[in-house]
């Protein structure tokens, strides 16, 4: 006995989704990501370091708050592969981890016709 219309097709689509489903690690990896960004004030920063690297100092300009604020958000960016860090002298630098993250940005912006 068929459960709908298009078990076939449902059937064929639900096994494709089980043979390409990513491992419970890179799915927990992927979660956390997305979690580290959701958050106002992290997407903020992405945003700013969109446009280049910067430090903490220029970064709390572009995007407010406090110095200590923007450094705890840039831990959890940084914890989760998201930003990556440099060491310039005495100061770190910050930048965006790879243009995959630009791709997200730009396609979230994309999907509710934000302006970049």
């Amino acid at each position: 006995m068929k459960n709908c219309e298009h078990e076939e097709e449902h059937a064929y689509a639900a096994a494709r989704a089980k043979c390409n489903m990513p491992s419970d690690d890179d799915i927990a990896a992927l979660a956390a990501a997305f979690k580290a960004i959701s958050e106002p004030s992290r997407l903020k920063i992405l945003f700013a370091l969109r446009q280049g690297e910067m430090c903490v100092y220029h970064i709390v300009d572009a995007v407010g708050g406090t110095q200590s604020a923007v450094s705890h958000q840039l831990r959890i960016l940084r914890d989760n592969r998201v930003i990556k860090a440099r060491r310039d002298g005495q100061n770190i630098v910050y930048s965006l981890a790879d243009a995959h993250v630009v791709a997200v940005l730009e396609l979230a912006c994309r999907h509710l016709n934000c302006k970049l």
